[in-house]
């Protein structure tokens, strides 16, 4: 499937305001995700796999578990490649975010949320980045995700840009943390996508781990912050150092 930006007809995205990053504005969340209509395709599109919802998320600081579902907000769709490039061309770039922002691509259905029954038993592949990579970065994962280049089936759930200080972070969610192939291909698919060298480690994490870790009191995850830190880096994990 080609990906190429296609300049020349403009598709309609009246039904999804920009992002504005500001700390006096705010996204209107008021859209039933489980009763969305079907995206139409024109006949002179090219239609994706999959339909896919982008949320944005802007928190403060790092909130609980319990909150996170309050800071989300679906504000677009696509179901072809023109309309992803018509939603993509109204984003703020991820260097131009303020940190603890989030833009999340998912394949309509599943909720960005470790707790999400597509998420809960899968894990995710992680990159930190500096500033001035993650825009192409952001923009390459997502044109891999909608073309379908990972070829783990339906193992992907979505792409996740996070910004903080003083780097950024990009994952890669998907469905089975036990499944080694699709987990092993996603992390090769993400290096030769990122052109990471193999010295480079990258992070995998459970998500029943991290939310066990959330969830915990403050001085209980505390202990364990040492053994989620050298998982963080290989040192314990089942699939070491990637």
């Amino acid at each position: 499937m080609s990906m190429e930006k296609v300049a020349n007809k403009q598709y309609e995205t009246k039904n999804w305001p920009d992002i504005v990053d500001s700390d006096d504005s705010d996204v209107d969340n008021q859209i039933d995700v489980d009763n969305l209509p079907p995206l139409e395709v024109g006949p002179g599109e090219n239609r994706l796999q999959h339909t896919y919802c982008l949320w944005f998320s802007r928190k403060e600081t790092q909130r609980a578990a319990a909150d996170y579902s309050k800071s989300l907000h679906m504000v677009g769709r696509c179901a072809s490649v023109q309309q992803w490039w018509s939603l993509y061309s109204h984003l703020i770039r991820p260097t131009a975010l303020k940190p603890y922002r989030e833009l999340l691509l998912f394949k309509q259905g599943i909720i960005p949320m470790w707790e999400d029954p597509a998420n809960s038993k899968g894990g995710q592949w992680l990159i930190r980045l500096r500033k001035n990579k993650v825009d192409r970065a952001w923009e390459n994962v997502c044109m891999a995700m909608l073309g379908e280049q990972f070829l783990v089936g339906d193992e992907i759930c979505g792409v996740v840009l996070q910004t903080k200080y003083p780097e950024d972070s990009l994952s890669v969610w998907h469905r089975t943390a036990t499944d080694m192939t699709s987990t092993t291909r996603i992390r090769d698919t993400l290096r030769r996508i990122l052109n990471i060298p193999l010295t480079t480690a990258l992070e995998y994490k459970i998500h029943c781990d991290s939310l066990k870790y959330v969830s915990m009191p403050r001085r209980q995850n505390h202990k364990l912050g040492n053994l989620f830190y050298r998982n963080r880096y290989g040192f314990n994990s089942r699939y070491g150092k990637s």
